[in-house]
């Protein structure tokens, strides 16, 4: 039966976007030839979508707090806005804007479970095509960007239902996907189809399916009309779980049955010296200087996509010089969550792999929340993931990451007590892998620094997680946080403006000096005895109020030693650990 056009759809949509996009991840990697033959289209989109549906659930789980559901706006605009900052590769930073454009339509108050939500719903089709081609430097039919087009096209012919329009949607990029080979000569000489439309026909196939009940088998394959019945606890109010380990019939396929082999870092299609690196970034900018910054990094490389607004945008590029455009990112505003990638050699990404060094022994994979913790663990070898407040990482970044170690045996460090279930999953994945995990249930990033500090790849696995897990247990951590409204804590009643000194997660002190607040701690902490203070500032942190602490320390604990760090990350001043 189909459903209505509204939040919980949203939901349904986003699970069952996963669902598909995790079973086909790797045969959509495998034909992946262009822009660059990295191999990456199928996991760029499933962790875009990740980051999309776990923002749909922290929509729903802040308006159950309150007893009431999100609206279709509500749930529309989370979806986009979470594939905005999670969007990673070229594909799964044209998908975020082809949602967001989406969103631009489905937002209105009008739309939410109305008799006009099949219209709505064409018209948000044909504004998340639109949007895509204002968002790439240099559109190339026979992408997705062709696959987004005709699907728009198709729905806008259909009568009926959301349903009926969402299934001609998908019918139309089937029918668009099977024709790319045609529009673009790299895809005909791999004898695939284009892997970015094969993605958006699986996302396109999931809302058919989210809308009529009824999930297409081959939502990425071009294949006959088969189907299955969604399962019913899809459209429920609790968090959906989907299974994607099981293998699905069919798959994305490569246009003569075979997985690619290029020969360029285009697929045959462009010069073997095409630009060296992938630079993605998040943007804090006004629309006047993203303009300027669009100019800026066309003239520096290729396969330009910057998509976002209001303030917010996702910057994709390739370039040889990335140094450059990172700075032009600075000089439009302030940019974070900085990846730069190396395509590595002419033959391209899957056969650079191939043809790699043995994986090493074992490697460290550290979560960490800033950008100075990050480079301090990277010289200490260990492959960081780096987070901004209030956008933990999806398990799909953490296995990556396990995966970039490239190594037999990864210990995991997560540095939150709420990551304790995501990195869970992600080393539970990586082990279906083949690769030997421990997880250290780390609850700072401090902990972190004091297991990765005693790490020794020359003892056995078990022998260093010991020793790993016992230096964290034996550093006890607190920080300093700013409160943001008024509320109850274990030490009182504090104001909006208040300085917070937590002690292993428990607000321990109230009080309205920075400086004052941290020595009150410090002194509580090493009133149980330590030897070592560990320091970690936040971006905003004076560094003269370091020098005031480490004094502190000296002349009120004798025989302690301090060590200072630059974090560099918001929202909490100040981390300090005491071992």
């Amino acid at each position: 039966m189909p459903h209505p056009l509204d939040a919980a759809a949203v939901r349904t949509w986003c699970a069952l976007a996963l669902q598909a996009l995790g079973r086909e991840r790797e045969r959509i990697d495998a034909i992946n030839v262009y822009p660059v033959a990295d191999g990456d289209t199928g996991t760029n989109l499933y962790l875009t979508v990740e980051s999309a549906a776990r923002a749909v659930e922290a929509a729903f789980d802040g308006h159950g707090a309150s007893g009431t559901a999100p609206g279709l706006a509500d749930a529309v605009g989370a979806m986009a806005h979470g594939a905005l900052i999670g969007a990673r590769g070229n594909s799964g930073t044209i998908l975020a804007q082809l949602l967001r454009g989406m969103a631009e339509v489905l937002g209105e108050s009008s739309v939410d479970g109305a008799p006009g939500a099949a219209a709505a719903l064409k018209r948000a089709l044909r504004r998340a095509a639109e949007s895509t081609y204002e968002a790439v430097a240099h559109p190339v039919e026979g992408t997705v960007l062709t696959v987004a087009t005709v699907a728009a096209e198709a729905a806008g012919r259909a009568d009926g239902s959301p349903a009926a329009v969402a299934r001609a949607a998908y019918e139309g990029a089937r029918t668009a996907l099977e024709a790319t080979p045609a529009q673009l000569a790299v895809l005909s000489r791999a004898g695939v189809v284009d892997a970015g439309g094969c993605g958006l026909v699986a996302v396109l196939g999931a809302l058919a399916g989210a809308l009529s009940g009824e999930v297409p088998t081959a939502a990425l394959a071009v294949r006959p009309d088969a189907s299955v019945r969604a399962d019913a606890h899809v459209r429920s109010d609790a968090p959906v779980r989907i299974d994607t380990s099981a293998p699905v019939p069919g798959g994305c396929p490569a246009a003569d049955g075979h997985a690619p082999e290029p020969e360029g870092p285009h697929g045959g299609d462009s010069e073997p010296d095409g630009p060296a690196f992938e630079v993605i970034y998040l943007l804090e900018a006004d629309d006047a200087a993203v303009a300027r910054l669009r100019a800026r990094l066309d003239g520096l490389g290729d396969s330009l996509v910057v998509v976002g607004g209001d303030g917010l945008w996702n910057v994709h590029v390739h370039v040889d010089d990335a140094g450059a455009a990172v700075e032009a990112g600075i000089e439009a505003g302030r940019p974070y969550r900085i990846r730069i990638t190396h395509f590595g050699t002419a033959d391209g990404g899957r056969a650079a792999r191939r043809r790699e060094a043995a994986p090493a022994a074992r490697a460290v994979v550290a979560v960490v929340p800033g950008d100075g913790l990050a480079g301090l663990c990277a010289e200490a070898g260990a492959t960081t993931v780096t987070v901004r407040t209030g956008e933990p990482p999806a398990s799909g970044e953490l296995v990556q990451a396990i995966r970039q170690a490239h190594a037999r045996e990864v210990v995991l460090l997560p540095n939150d007590p709420e990551l304790r279930h995501t990195a869970a999953a992600a080393a539970e994945q990586a082990r279906t892998e083949g690769v030997r995990v421990a997880l250290i249930p780390t609850r700072a990033a401090v902990q972190g620094i004091a297991a990765l500090a005693v790490h020794e790849p020359a003892r056995s696995f078990d022998e260093d997680v010991v020793a790993m897990t016992s230096a964290a247990g034996a550093t006890r951590y607190a920080e300093l946080a700013v409160a943001e409204r008024q509320s109850w804590t274990m030490a009182g009643v504090c104001q909006a403006g208040d300085v917070l000194g937590l002690i292993d997660g428990d607000v321990a002190v109230i009080g309205s000096d920075l400086a004052a607040t941290a020595a009150t701690v410090l002194d509580r902490m090493l009133s149980a005895g330590g030897e070592m203070v560990t320091f970690v500032l936040g971006a905003e942190f004076p560094a003269a109020l370091a020098e005031r602490l480490e004094r502190h320390v000296r002349e009120r604990h004798l025989a302690v030693d301090t060590v200072v760090y630059e974090g560099g990350q918001r929202g909490a001043p100040l981390l300090i650990g005491v071992e």
